[in-house]
């Protein structure tokens, strides 16, 4: 009887030692993102179930603070991949040799608008988010305030003090609508528009989501944001009406790449076929309209009307190429009235 317990603890402690072997071998991927938390644990789980030998570690921030990083460790980089960063951002980290081309298995399903066009790419796009006016109905109607139809509305002086947008250095919200104004007004025009714009701000935020947020509480009536968030606010029960601007708006998409120097560079391609997989783009299709591969429907509840006509030809290597020289102009002009950082 002792021979026999003494073989079934043994058989016992082998097969734990064996069912826990895949947890203790599994590959760490460090990964950049900028997407919000709750969708990040979607995409964690959805890609751990079909690689159970991976385990993913966000390492999420801004816009500009994830690009900023990434900048900085270019010659000792950290993490393995990029899963949610602004293109723009990933033109400016291609440009300076930090991403590592590669073509996923389903690359020719995507869009030709939503890929690098390089052969392999050294990003793949994944979902785009554009230029709204969060609009609390409620504040406004209290303040005898009308419904902008027109980016030149928010320059009336009634609205002194009462609008918030993001910062275009830390935001990727923010700077898209910096440069869509610039390539839609042209830069005479745009710069006296914006002049006229920061009398009217109380607050530049280092967040894209947060006017909206500031304007769903009712802190201020207007939060120049992106739809996204419009959708989100007002879903939630907020007096929101997410406003598309009669001469179109800025946008931007998310993209995924793999960092060059990875040590992990199977387990990274391996995050980028999946990213770029149909059930990654079902996964995008959750949260936003316009995503890279054709024929999946986003039924978005309280979407605002008319976005997919706002979205202006947008020139991504102009606006990657030009964002120092107009990021280092807009901070002489008006980063006085930035949010204090954390």
């Amino acid at each position: 009887m002792k021979q026999w317990l003494m073989g079934a603890a043994m058989m016992l402690a082998a097969a734990t030692v064996s069912a826990q072997a895949p947890a203790q071998h599994r590959v760490r991927l460090e990964v950049y993102s900028t997407l919000e938390i709750e969708n990040l644990n979607d995409f964690k789980k959805s890609f751990e179930a079909e690689n159970p030998d991976i385990e993913i570690l966000w390492n999420r921030d801004s816009t500009g603070v994830i690009t900023a990083r990434i900048l900085a460790e270019q010659s000792a980089q950290r993490a393995d991949a990029i899963w949610g960063l602004a293109v723009t951002s990933m033109l400016l980290l291609d440009k300076r040799g930090l991403l590592e081309p590669y073509a996923p298995k389903n690359l020719a399903a995507i869009k030709p608008a939503f890929r690098d066009p390089a052969n392999p790419p050294a990003w793949v796009g994944m979902e785009a988010w554009v230029a709204a006016i969060c609009f609390n109905t409620v504040e406004a109607a209290k303040l005898g305030l009308a419904k902008p139809v027109s980016w030149f509305d928010l320059t009336d002086p009634r609205l002194k003090g009462k609008i918030t947008m993001p910062h275009p250095a830390s935001s990727g919200t923010g700077y898209f609508h910096v440069s869509a104004w610039i390539q839609m007004f042209g830069e005479a025009k745009a710069w006296e528009f914006m002049d006229r714009l920061h009398d009217n701000i109380a607050v530049y935020e280092h967040s894209g989501t947060r006017p909206c947020r500031q304007a769903a509480a009712g802190e201020f009536p207007l939060g120049i944001s992106y739809e996204l968030a419009a959708a989100s606010a007002r879903q939630k029960g907020a007096p929101i009406e997410g406003l598309v601007m009669k001469e179109g708006g800025g946008w931007d998409m998310d993209a995924a790449a793999i960092l060059r120097g990875t040590k992990k560079p199977d387990a990274a391609r391996r995050l980028m076929d999946f990213a770029s997989s149909r059930k990654a783009n079902e996964l995008y299709a959750s949260f936003v309209s316009q995503v890279a591969m054709p024929g999946i429907a986003s039924n978005i509840p309280d979407y605002p009307a008319g976005v997919a006509d706002s979205m202006i030809k947008n020139d991504f290597a102009w606006a990657s190429a030009n964002r120092t020289r107009i990021l280092e102009e807009w901070a002489r002009r008006y980063d006085g009235k930035a949010a204090k950082k954390n």
